[in-house]
C-alpha cells in the first residue's frame, strides 16, 4: 500500500497529512514548524511507502519543493486557493457539534485551532477527487516546537 503526503506550506508552519488512497484513510495529520519539515518527511519516508508528495502552490511552495529534493518519488504542486477558509467547514464535518454545544456559535470551537493540517487534507482531497476519513488510531497533533 503506497501512501501520499500532502503539505500546506507556510512561512512559519506547515500542515501535513499522510494518507493511503485505496483505503481513503488519513494516518497522520500534523502541524509543524517549517524548519522541521524536511527532517520530518525524510524520517517518515524511511518508515512508510510514500509514492507521491502533493504541495499546495501558495506561500513558500518553491522553498518547500527545494527542501524535498531528496525525495525520489513524484512531487506535485497543486492549487490551494481557499483551503484555509474551507478547512473551517471541513473541521465540523470531521468533528460534528453535538448536544447543547449547538447553542453556541460554531466559531467558538475553532478560535484557537490551527487548521493547517485540514488545509493539507483539502489539498489532497481536491487532488485525488475523493474524501478521506481518519484512521481510528490517527496521529492528529499540533507540533510547533
Amino acid at each position: 500500500m503506497s501512501k501520499l503526503i500532502s503539505i500546506d506550506p507556510g512561512k512559519f508552519k506547515c500542515g501535513l497529512v499522510l494518507a493511503e488512497i485505496s483505503e481513503r484513510k488519513v494516518y497522520k495529520a500534523i502541524i509543524l514548524k517549517s524548519e522541521f519539515l524536511e527532517d520530518y518527511v525524510r524520517n517518515l519516508n524511511k518508515v512508510e511507502d510514500i509514492s507521491k508528495i502533493i504541495v499546495g502552490n501558495g506561500t513558500t511552495s518553491k522553498e518547500v519543493m527545494k527542501k524535498l529534493n531528496f525525495f525520489k518519488g513524484e512531487i506535485i504542486t497543486f492549487e490551494e486557493k481557499n483551503t484555509s477558509f474551507r478547512a473551517k467547514a471541513r473541521y465540523f464535518e470531521l468533528f460534528p457539534i453535538s448536544g447543547l454545544k449547538f447553542l453556541l456559535p460554531r466559531e467558538v470551537f475553532i478560535l484557537n485551532k490551527n487548521l493547517d493540517a485540514l488545509s493539507a487534507l483539502i489539498i489532497l482531497e481536491d487532488y485525488c477527487k475523493i474524501k478521506f476519513t481518519f484512521n481510528q488510531n490517527i496521529d492528529f497533533k499540533t507540533w510547533l516546537k
